[in-house]
């Protein structure tokens, strides 16, 4: 019984965000008691049943600003009320300004993307990798190094490393299936992991709105981001296994068909195939000449400029031994984890974006590649390929306060946090996100979903099972990062996933092959993630040990369940 109440209401849990009186949100809860979970309830259902995350947050919100006001208010004045409340928390969100510089940060990386992508950068870069491929293993882990550079965007990675590869690995015989399963294994995963991304404003947003639900609020939740890196088992174990299967030659499933099929000159099963068209908003600008630095110098301003301004924007906010120690030996480790830590996050990336646009738009100029006007422009365009990013963030925050205000966490954290077993929570968050992810086809929507149920539920979990200190923020960690590699590995299974679809696309691939080679490969990496990831950790296995462990795993299980392909 215990376990069915936790599966259920973990099911129906979500957000967190504006300061709400703890009077206030507790007053709710006894007053609504289990509708308090209708909010979410309504936004997961939804999220299932249309495949439209923004809709199905829209009318979470709306449902949960109905209720505030219900009690109050004859029904005509609640749907009136209910509608000008999510206008009021929408506005309220954007007008705060954390939030205010993730959004400026997140629009600004997609225009350096767009930048560096129509000067023939990131093109350049991949062409230079693709020359040195001399066998079907190099091509593939070209392939593979190609994804990893592309870190800063998922959808970027998909239109932009197949269609440079795949003339090298139809050379060298080497499956489009395969093409398309590495392609897809180095988007989302990757961009999920890097420190500047297109990510990582939503994830360290929704990190700090969560630990505000449980009355934190000077938070550092940039450091709380780089401390789930190690924790991010999926997206680790399925780059390493990418290498594994490259290396050993050995694959299973439909993927070893296909890729004995390729060896005898069938690239693909001949099924119509994802249009060979890609988007032209990707292509360099024609006649223009090829060079990796057009790439390379924006990239590492962005990468230098945000070390930078995280270093100053955390120096600035020191104070009395903590700034004199920082003043006496500036460049030691305890002075750059002290300024990190203090660092405002979101305008730091901000500002190194915004440096980037510039040092970019001045090459692009410069090197006679676009006009002033044309760069500005492809900047504005970059902007617009992050506008449902940004439609989801503010629903996420809105959703965050409505949830807050109502005490869904302080209900559902009295429920469950005597009754829920300490080592499965991270696992049933993991297997949960991925069942929404993979239902609804979306990474961002399950993290706003799901991430204020993690850092609420786990602080109480782990307190009222004897943790404290330093040992229960480890185990908060580990649960955070449940949720953004949940989210990952179900995104990266589903068909209905733009990700999926692009890489498809990229890579000459029929669709629903692609998908069916590479399911096989996402659940094997999510079994070993659990076994040897999530439930060791919670037991309280170092991290340090679960990795090595985690990645020998993966290793025996290409060399043993995996066969040769030329056999």
């Amino acid at each position: 019984m215990r376990k069915s109440l936790f599966f259920i209401s973990m099911l129906f849990l979500p957000m967190l965000a504006f300061a709400v009186d703890a009077e206030v949100a507790k007053k709710n809860a006894e007053i609504f008691g289990i509708w308090t979970l209708v909010p979410p309830v309504v936004a997961i259902v939804l999220a299932f049943i249309t495949k439209d995350v923004v809709l199905s947050l829209f009318l979470g919100v709306f449902s949960g600003t109905f209720l505030i006001n219900v009690v109050s208010s004859n029904i005509f004045m609640t749907f009136i009320k209910g509608f000008t409340s999510i206008v009021q928390r929408v506005v309220g969100s954007l007008a705060d300004s954390w939030n205010a510089g993730i959004v400026l940060q997140v629009l600004c990386i997609g225009g350096v993307v767009a930048l560096i992508t129509k000067m023939g950068g990131t093109k350049a870069v991949a062409l230079w990798l693709s020359k040195r491929a001399k066998t079907g293993v190099s091509a593939q882990i070209s392939t593979w190094l190609m994804g990893l550079f592309v870190f800063f965007d998922d959808y970027a990675n998909a239109l932009i490393v197949g269609p440079i590869m795949r003339p090298i690995t139809d050379k060298f015989k080497v499956s489009r299936e395969k093409l398309a399963f590495i392609i897809d294994a180095t988007a989302a995963p990757v961009a999920g992991l890097a420190v500047i991304s297109t990510w990582v404003g939503l994830e360290i947003s929704l990190i700090k709105q969560g630990y505000e639900l449980i009355g934190v609020t000077d938070i550092n939740a940039f450091g709380i981001f780089v401390e789930t890196i190690p924790y991010r088992f999926y997206n680790l174990f399925m780059l390493f296994f990418i290498v594994c299967i490259a290396f050993m030659g050995r694959d299973f499933g439909g993927m070893l068909k296909a890729e004995r099929r390729a060896k005898v000159g069938e690239l693909h099963s001949g099924r119509s195939m994802m249009s060979d068209v890609e988007d032209k908003t990707l292509e360099p600008k024609e006649g223009i000449k090829l060079q990796a630095s057009n790439a390379l110098i924006p990239l590492l301003v962005l990468i230098i400029g945000a070390f930078v301004s995280f270093y100053f924007s955390g120096l600035s906010s020191l104070e009395g031994e903590a700034l004199a120690d920082a003043q006496a030996n500036p460049l030691t480790f305890h002075t750059f984890q002290a300024t990190f830590g203090a660092a405002d996050a979101s305008v730091a990336l901000f500002q190194s974006a915004l440096l980037a646009t510039i040092v970019a738009i001045f090459m692009a100029v410069y090197r006679k590649i676009l006009t002033v006007r044309e760069a500005i422009e492809t900047w504005g365009k970059g902007w617009k390929t992050m506008i449902t990013t940004i439609i989801i963030l503010l629903l996420a925050w809105s959703l965050s306060s409505v949830i807050k205000e109502l005490g869904t966490s302080r209900y559902l954290v009295d429920l469950l946090s005597q009754s829920t077993p300490k080592i499965i929570l991270p696992a049933s968050i993991f297997i949960l996100g991925s069942f929404i992810s993979f239902s609804t086809g979306t990474s961002y929507g399950t993290m706003g979903i799901l991430m204020p149920l993690a850092i609420p539920l786990a602080s109480a979990v782990g307190a009222n099972s004897g943790l404290a200190g330093d040992a229960l923020h480890a185990y908060m960690i580990v649960n955070i990062s449940a949720v953004l590699t949940g989210a990952i590995f179900g995104d990266h299974c589903s068909p209905i996933s733009d990700t999926t679809i692009l890489s498809s696309m990229g890579a000459g691939c029929n669709h629903i092959d692609h998908v069916q080679t590479q399911m096989p490969y996402a659940l094997s990496v999510c079994a070993i993630s659990i076994v040897v990831g999530y439930l060791p950790v919670a037991l309280g296995l170092s991290i340090w040990i679960a990795l090595p462990l985690g990645l020998l795993a993966t290793a025996l299980f290409v060399r043993f369940v995996g066969q040769k392909v030329e056999a």
